[in-house]
């Protein structure tokens, strides 16, 4: 076991404050991770504050983890010592069923050991990125390519990956339109790697304040949802929209803005349950889904994807004294576009 510091929520709604933890012994097919950089997640504050249900508690979040490898089990052959690596949402999963057989260990049918806030297959709670060190079984490690800096590359363990997922699987790319709802951390990864992927990118957010934003990181158009002109314009337009709101949505509205055989595609999680008159999706056949994070290959696929198209997150670097704060500018969406946490101040 090795002792080291992190910065913890000792109960639902409580700051996070300085504390020290545990890691497992290194394993046999283990890599130790000297944390370098942690993302905040907007799901952070889910778990934290406890909006997603009851949660294990004292609570490490973080599960947006670059570092650098500082010792490997005997039995590793995918990392050596002094690589460059993240840890995403998950560190384990059944490994036997059809979804991991498939590389699709997100949906595990025994249910993914989470980064944090996850009892692992030994009985023991997970604890995540907001820490000096992790210990994470190989298989559950990717790595970072030389192009990505660490920093940049912190919030592509969730904020990407979760973007990336669904583009892919729903097929985004040359001649598809496809718009992302919400410009934030996970947003605005949507938009650069909608616009990589050569579809027509459109935004559709709020108000048009961060249209300059929008517009550069590579959306065509930029609309503001609260402007009532905006649905009467874009009726039936998109093959695709991926929503990446956690606030409730007129879904029957958005809809709308499909063509038929499309797609409304929710990677935001609202807290609340949702109402919907079925006849948004009866009429034009139209599908509204879900998508998680990616497995571990397309993980590594959509980091190879950024590094050669150049597409870090676009970030704000604080210190681990500034995480309540940072909760807290969140929620208020005041922060452009993810904050990552410099773990040298823990």
């Amino acid at each position: 076991m090795t002792t080291v510091a992190a910065y913890a929520a000792p109960a639902a709604k409580a700051p996070l404050e300085r504390t020290t933890i545990e890691r497992r012994a290194v394993r046999e097919f283990d890599v130790l991770i000297d944390i370098k950089f942690a993302g905040i997640c907007h799901s952070d504050i889910h778990q934290a504050r406890e909006g997603w249900g009851e949660a294990i508690f004292p609570m490490v979040p973080g599960h947006e983890i670059a570092g650098v490898v500082s010792e490997v089990g005997p039995g590793v052959t995918r990392f050596a010592v002094g690589d460059r690596v993240g840890v995403g949402c998950m560190v384990d999963s059944c490994r036997e069923c059809e979804n991991c057989e498939a590389g699709l260990e997100q949906y595990c049918t025994q249910g993914a050991t989470m980064t944090y806030n996850g009892v692992g297959r030994d009985g023991e709670p997970t604890y995540g990125g907001y820490s000096e060190k992790v210990v994470v079984d190989e298989n559950y490690v990717v790595r970072i390519p030389d192009g990505l800096k660490l920093d940049e590359a912190a919030p592509l363990l969730c904020a990407g990956i979760t973007l990336y997922s669904p583009l892919r699987h729903w097929n985004a790319g040359p001649g598809k339109k496809v718009a992302i709802l919400g410009m934030g951390g996970l947003g605005h990864m949507g938009v650069k790697i909608a616009h990589a992927l050569g579809a027509e990118v459109t935004v559709l957010s709020q108000s048009l304040r961060k249209k300059d934003d929008g517009l550069r990181l590579g959306a065509d158009h930029y609309y503001a949802t609260s402007d009532p002109k905006t649905f009467e314009e874009l009726k039936g337009t998109f093959d695709l929209i991926v929503s990446t709101v956690s606030a409730p949505l007129d879904f029957g509205a958005f809809l709308s803005l499909l063509k038929s055989d499309g797609a409304l595609v929710n990677v935001g999680a609202p807290e609340d349950p949702i109402s919907l008159n079925l006849f948004s999706v009866i009429a034009g056949r139209k599908t509204l889904a879900g998508s998680s994070i990616g497995g571990i290959r397309e993980t590594q696929e959509m980091l190879d994807f950024c590094a050669e198209h150049g597409l870090g997150a676009e970030i704000e670097l604080i210190g681990a004294d500034q995480i309540n704060e940072a909760y807290e500018r969140v929620l208020a969406s005041d922060v452009r576009y993810r904050f990552v946490i410099d773990t040298a101040t823990i």
